[in-house]
């Protein structure tokens, strides 16, 4: 994953430094291959956050582009050249799930305001058939939610065997917003990471292959999504002017996020950072970590229960 110069990204993190950042450039290692393999290191492996080390996101650049496709246009064409490879691995999940296969994907989506979350779904969600996946969008919890543990809502929007789910923000919002705004104390926060770790290797243990996707925008480029908006007026609906207070708690905000990354990164349910300052890029690495997901569950068709020949003989009758 690139670096940059953290002197942009607001202020500077008011915690105490926990050892150097060992995270490599993945813009350098995206053509580096495995030992004894002869193909290139999948993204998977390029984008995902070490387990166990300290996280400082103002080291990693969020315009950076590692293994991607050479610019805008090509990215296009390689999201686009994706589908069908998804669609019948997606279609291939399904049919394995109708003969008792539990199996299923879970992509969770995190974010500051502006980093693309919707607009991940529209364009790679939108590569699969729609009526296979489950899609679920976290808003602020309602009284009935907020009389049951923070994991209760979470547990019900997760998907059925066979189905790709996706999680516009999630059961992190509980540590990352909760956390910004004092929403609880700070003892209760310490215990809901060890929580959400032993839900999502309960989810593991149950078959669902967990994808967590944090989309690292910049400040500078979060600000730019933000004036469009305002200088749009087909997009003042997507303004809300809590988004001016809450960019003035960036730097907390970005703190959250890297103790959720550092606390939360784990063999069953691992951390993706994917650069999101550039659309086309998100949608093509997403849509890649997806497919290398789908390829190593490789799921496989059913086989028939009946007589293939005698059905066969008896439609040629009719």
């Amino acid at each position: 994953m690139a670096k940059k110069d953290g002197k942009k990204d607001g202020k500077k993190d008011s915690r105490k430094d926990g050892g150097k950042d060992s995270r490599k450039d993945g813009s350098k290692d995206a053509g580096k291959k495995h030992k004894g393999t002869s193909g290139p290191t999948p993204l998977r492996e390029l984008l995902r956050v070490p387990e166990g080390e300290r996280i400082d996101l103002t080291t990693y650049d969020a315009s950076a582009t590692p293994a991607g496709p050479a610019d805008k246009a090509a990215g296009l064409a390689a999201t686009a050249a994706l589908a069908p490879r998804l669609a019948d691995l997606q279609e291939r999940l399904y049919a394995a799930s109708t003969a008792g296969d539990r199996r299923r994907v879970l992509l969770v989506l995190q974010g500051m305001d502006t980093s693309g979350k919707g607009g991940t779904v529209k364009h790679v969600i939108g590569l699969f058939n729609p009526s296979g996946c489950r899609i679920h969008a976290f808003k602020a919890p309602t009284p009935e939610e907020q009389n049951h543990p923070f994991l209760w809502r979470i547990t019900k929007a997760l998907p059925r065997p066979g189905e790709i789910g996706i999680f516009d923000r999630s059961h992190y919002e509980d540590v990352l917003i909760a956390r910004v705004r004092e929403l609880v104390p700070r003892s209760q926060l310490g215990r809901r990471y060890g929580q959400i770790n032993r839900f999502e290797k309960s989810l593991a243990d149950d078959g669902v292959t967990v994808v967590k996707v944090f989309l690292h925008i910049s400040y500078e480029e979060q600000r730019s999504r933000l004036l469009e908006r305002l200088d749009n007026p087909e997009k003042h609906w997507k303004f809300n002017v809590g988004d001016i207070e809450e960019r003035g708690m960036w730097p907390a905000y970005r703190e959250a996020y890297e103790i959720a990354l550092e606390r939360c990164a784990t063999d069953e349910a691992p951390w993706y950072l994917v650069p999101a300052d550039r659309k086309w890029y998100r949608n093509w690495a997403i849509s890649t970590l997806l497919l290398e997901h789908l390829e190593a569950l490789d799921p496989k068709y059913p086989p028939g229960d009946f007589d293939v020949a005698e059905s066969r003989r008896r439609l040629l009758a009719t």
